[in-house]
């Protein structure tokens, strides 16, 4: 992979972040590869989504480049190939519990016109908590956030413009850092389009 992809530079907003990235810090993933109504193309609907993330209890603190990626998973036989996404990561801090962030992240994606029908139809928002705070809720309690997001560690459209944002997070479970994880995840073809703003 093009080291060049990987070592980008990455805007802060508001607050500087210091020592340890994900001591108090949220992250989440954007993804869109359908424009929004009234938004304009793809491009401008995932950047209308970053704003959608700032005030109302959030604040954000950093935002990655944007990212061109093929729509996962791959079409399989007889299915028709979806437009690729645009992905990128923020940081922010807030003061909501993950699962109220969670439905507030849920009440963006439907103002965008998100229907939640197929598991991995195309969409004009993706909004995505990978990590809050550090902290670890499983799996098995249904209806609540997962934390963290249980696929980020396989999906270089998350790693990477996370490793934007936050160089030194490691995974809250394995405490695998960023570099490893990337090494370790499943090829894919992607390219950073432009940074943050």
């Amino acid at each position: 992979m093009d080291n060049g992809l990987i070592k980008s530079s990455f805007r802060l907003h508001k607050a500087s972040m210091a020592g340890n990235p994900s001591n108090d810090l949220v992250f989440i993933a954007l993804g869109a590869n359908l424009p929004a109504e009234g938004q304009g193309d793809i491009r401008a609907t995932l950047i209308a989504g970053m704003d959608a993330l700032s005030g109302n209890d959030l604040t954000i603190v950093a935002r990655s480049s944007l990212w061109r990626s093929p729509a996962w998973p791959p079409p399989t036989a007889g299915e028709t190939e979806q437009p690729d996404y645009l992905n990128a990561v923020v940081a922010l801090r807030t003061a909501l519990a993950p699962d109220a962030l969670l439905q507030r992240l849920h009440d963006i994606e439907a103002v965008f016109g998100r229907r939640r029908v197929g598991r991995w139809d195309a969409r004009p928002l993706d909004l995505d908590i990978l990590d809050y705070r550090g902290q670890v809720q499983p799996e098995e309690l249904l209806g609540r956030a997962v934390l963290p997001h249980p696929r980020l560690s396989r999906r270089l459209f998350v790693l990477l413009p996370l490793q934007e944002v936050a160089p030194g997070w490691r995974h809250p479970v394995s405490g695998a850092s960023l570099p490893a994880l990337i090494a370790a995840a499943e090829p894919m073809k992607i390219n950073r389009l432009e940074e943050g703003r």
